[in-house]
């Protein structure tokens, strides 16, 4: 009986809990509220950036912060124009470039706090390099992945709550579990999301960056050169769980036209 109950509240929550993602409409699991998770994100943000090296003041640190405020514009247009600037809520943009010429990685916590490491800019070559990747990272958190990921680690670990109250039953548990979801660098693991929620990530970041003023037709061009990366030694972390190279660049190829129409209507 005990059994029963239980799966019956799982079921509950599976079913009430629910959320859309913009672009794509996919439904996911939402237990965790974006107002719980962005304030983690902060405090979380705030203790890597004080353990980091911080190339501020300099053209390649100017350069993030240009890229990243012409995405953060697209999408603030692109949420407007859907109605969805509710979920925005909270979001305060932050673009910082850290000193790290070993970790090829980016990425984008909820809440708009993003991070990118010099090692991945020699990747990138250009501005818009940065933007393909500036465009996927932040699609990640536009997504919600990360809370999507840390409801369903919630309901894995048998913490059916708030995250607040999680972190009162088992502190050091929900706070793996959110630093997992999160993957918010070396420091803390790598990117945990899945080859689905990273194939999503492609196709918004791709319309992202072109609403942005960038050509979304280089996005197969910089895969094509993390793809030669990836032959020529171990792959980077960051590609640990992305989708295959050839079947990424296939993707974005088809998702061209999309993202072109939508840069248009920008132009208009």
């Amino acid at each position: 009986m005990e059994k029963r109950i239980i799966s019956f509240f799982v079921l509950a929550c599976l079913c009430f809990a629910c959320a859309t993602v913009p672009v794509t409409g996919r439904k996911q699991l939402s237990l965790v509220s974006n107002e719980e998770i962005i304030a983690q994100s902060e405090a979380e943000y705030r203790k890597l950036l004080a353990q980091s090296q911080l190339a501020t003041n300099t053209d390649q640190g100017e350069m993030i912060k240009t890229v990243g405020s012409r995405i953060a514009q697209a999408v603030e247009s692109y949420m407007a124009e859907k109605g969805l600037s509710s979920e925005l809520a909270g979001f305060n943009w932050e673009f910082n470039l850290i000193k790290d010429d070993k970790t090829v990685n980016a990425w984008c916590m909820p809440g708009g706090k993003v991070a990118f490491y010099t090692a991945i800019l020699p990747v990138c070559q250009n501005e818009t390099g940065v933007a393909i990747v500036m465009g996927h990272e932040v699609a990640h958190a536009i997504a919600n992945h990360g809370r999507e990921r840390m409801s369903e680690a919630l309901i894995a670990n048998g913490l059916l709550s708030t995250l607040g109250a999680a972190m009162g039953q088992n502190p050091s548990l929900t706070q793996q579990l959110l630093m997992q979801s999160l993957g918010i660098g070396a420091q803390v693991g790598m990117l945990k999301f899945s080859r689905d929620d990273e194939s999503e990530a492609d196709h918004i970041g791709l319309i992202f960056m072109a609403m942005a003023g960038y050509d979304p037709e280089e996005a197969p061009k910089f895969w094509e050169r993390m793809k030669s990366i990836s032959k020529e030694q171990a792959p980077p972390e960051w590609l640990s769980t992305h989708p295959a190279n050839d079947r990424r660049i296939k993707d974005l190829k088809k998702w061209i036209p999309e993202a072109e129409g939508y840069a248009q209507h920008v132009k208009r």
